[in-house]
């Protein structure tokens, strides 16, 4: 699996600007028991670091697509974990017709009390797209995290980002019939492309046809009760969010959630907050000059938390 694991690494790495290609040390396979399941999680970066990052990937994502931007941060002296939630990447789900949402939740509280159990080290987490809500959530839950940082924060009860995530035909109609799916027709699995503008996920074509094609990314499966417990998940108000301090490091050319609707929930947020827009990027942030202002946000957050753990 590891050979599988760097050359998938490798074909995403490819579309980063020239000189962000250079080799990063490869993640090695680690596995998690988690109900019924064995949840992959991949770590990199220095195991001896003061700080450790999480990677939460969303829909379509997994650790070995978004390696190359975890890599970024590895680079800057954190030790990185990447876990494949199940229905994406390496993780063996016995009973893929089953997951909701809410797995999600719980997986990534888990993780983080067993690493917190484990290492006294802060944790920051990084989420993209869907999983920028899921650090979110996550971060409310379990008090055990420093930092997060989030390029979408993408709260379902906001029509507008309903309309943005949803791109299928039947428009609001079925926005609507999603949310209310019976638990029969749940478990039934169709390609996540079919409900979802997967065009958009970069602006750059070969980028976006590789993360709609990949059998263990955007190319998978999600069963429908999936889709529709997670449009009809009640996230933490932020009004009432007591977690870490939050960054959405937005990219500015996101054609697939635009940065405003992340904005309306970010500014409700009732903890320290902050704003780094991508300059040029797209939903999968691969262009200049936002890449390195991602780099630089994980350097400052990085520092912040570093300070404050004294």
């Amino acid at each position: 699996m590891t050979s599988d694991m760097n050359s998938v690494i490798d074909r995403y790495a490819a579309f980063l600007p020239a000189a962000r290609r250079a080799p990063t040390a490869a993640p090695h396979s680690t596995w998690m028991p988690w109900r019924g399941r064995r949840v992959h999680i991949a770590r990199g970066g220095d195991p001896t670091a003061p700080v450790r990052g999480i990677l939460v990937h969303g829909g379509g994502g997994y650790s070995a697509a978004l390696w190359p931007l975890a890599g970024l941060v590895a680079a800057e002296g954190v030790e990185v974990l990447a876990p494949d939630l199940p229905l994406y990447g390496y993780t063996e789900e016995p009973r893929p017709g089953a997951v909701r949402y809410s797995d999600w939740v719980h997986l990534m509280c888990d993780i983080i009390e067993a690493e917190r159990r484990r290492d006294p080290r802060p944790i920051i987490l990084f989420g993209a797209s869907m999983g920028g809500m899921l650090a979110y959530e996550a971060a409310a839950r379990t008090g055990g995290v420093a930092a997060v940082l989030a390029t979408s924060l993408l709260d379902t009860e906001d029509p507008a980002v309903r309309e943005a995530v949803a791109r299928f035909p039947g428009g609001r109609f079925s926005d609507v019939a999603l949310r209310a799916i019976s638990p029969v027709v749940g478990s039934v699995r169709v390609p996540i492309r079919w409900l979802a503008d997967m065009s958009a996920m970069s602006g750059d074509p070969g980028l976006a046809t590789l993360c709609a094609s990949d059998p263990r990314g955007g190319g998978a499966r999600v069963p429908l009760g999936f889709l529709s417990s997670w449009l009809n998940f009640g996230h933490t108000p932020p009004e009432r969010y007591r977690g870490a301090p939050v960054t959405l490091v937005a990219p500015a050319a996101d054609a697939w959630t635009p940065p405003e609707v992340s904005l309306r929930f970010l500014q409700r947020i009732s903890v320290t907050t902050a704003t780094v827009m991508l300059e040029n990027c797209g939903h999968y942030p691969i262009e200049e000059p936002g890449l390195t202002q991602l780099a630089e946000a994980g350097r400052e957050t990085v520092r912040a938390v570093l300070e404050q753990a004294g």
